[in-house]
């Protein structure tokens, strides 16, 4: 009891505090999403997500390589796919030569050491901009999960160390299992987003690749943001189907969701710190309103303490810095 304990003894100096420090960031800690598009020597900046670009797969090899160099070992793609060639059935997503296949492989032979994620979904190849297959208006759950199934194999058969479904479609992890093991990969491990919320922070993201969604939202597939119990029987029932990590997505909002799974599952978990989160900082950084730094490591602290193992996010680079320096 006070004054026999007193917490502040603990919190004088620079150097104390740092050694009963509870939670560390590390650049191992991070997944690098990377958005790559058709063409040549293209860096462009995403309007709404300050400081932050699409690639062509030229100036992928340069981007890995410079990640690679900073400690940063994990990237997980995203594609923006050309309308032409969108359909209803994600026809582009099984190109053995398509965008996304090619770049699994410039990525590996940058660095083949790094850990290639990829994403799992129909809609930047959907005319629809949603991620399955419409049926007469619907989002439709089984037919969809076949092409996941065979997009995952896909993406496994180019070089990819770990695909990562995001479609929230009920049973497609274990679609996705069966084929990956009927193929062979059974080393290609799976990252589902086991808690994929139905979230307003997706904004940037969707101009990124210019994946909004045609028509409705995606409320028949993503979970209802007012619901907590759903997502620990999202994520159990995705680990009894074969996942290998599960994520949680958003992050920041979602922190109580974050430790709950932690508290319930023994499989790494990850948490998407999401292009909105990354925008409302850079915003409000820019009016003055908040220091950049300060902010953004505050926010990847929690997102780690609350029982994240690995985060994706716009900010892997900034921090990565940061820890170097």
């Amino acid at each position: 009891m006070y004054p026999l304990r007193r917490n502040r003894r603990l919190r004088t100096t620079p150097a104390l505090r740092a050694l009963v420090r509870e939670t560390h960031l590390n650049t191992t800690d991070f997944i690098v999403p990377l958005f790559v598009v058709e063409g040549s020597g293209i860096k462009e900046e995403i309007p709404s997500m300050p400081n932050y670009y699409r690639f062509s797969l030229d100036l992928i090899r340069k981007e890995v390589k410079e990640l690679w160099s900073l400690g940063l070992k994990s990237v997980l793609l995203f594609v923006k796919v050309p309308d032409k060639l969108k359909d209803n059935a994600g026809t582009e997503a099984l190109n053995a030569e398509g965008l996304m296949q090619r770049a699994i492989k410039e990525v590996r032979n940058a660095v083949p050491e790094m850990v290639v994620m990829t994403d799992v979904a129909l809609d930047p190849y959907s005319s629809y901009g949603h991620d399955g297959i419409v049926e007469n208006g619907i989002v439709v759950n089984d037919a969809t999960n076949s092409i996941l199934a065979e997009m995952a194999v896909s993406h496994a058969t180019a070089g990819a160390s770990i695909v990562a479904p995001s479609d929230m479609m009920d049973g497609r992890i274990l679609d996705i299992r069966e084929a990956l093991e009927d193929e062979g990969f059974v080393d290609t491990a799976i990252m589902s987003y086991s808690a994929k919320y139905a979230s307003s922070f997706y904004g940037p993201f969707r101009d990124a690749l210019d994946s909004a969604p045609g028509f409705g939202d995606k409320k028949t597939y993503q979970m209802d943001p007012s619901n907590r119990f759903e997502a620990i029987k999202e994520t159990l029932m995705d680990i009894d189907e074969g996942a290998d990590i599960v994520m949680i997505k958003p992050g920041i909002a979602y922190l109580d969701i974050v430790r709950e799974i932690r508290n319930e599952v023994d499989v790494p978990v990850a948490v998407y710190q999401v292009s909105g989160e990354y925008a409302m900082i850079k915003a409000a950084a820019e009016k003055g309103w908040l220091d950049h730094e300060a902010v953004m490591q505050e926010q990847l602290l929690a997102i780690k303490r609350a029982g994240a193992n690995m985060i994706a996010s716009y900010f892997a680079k900034d921090m990565a810095r940061i820890l170097g320096a």
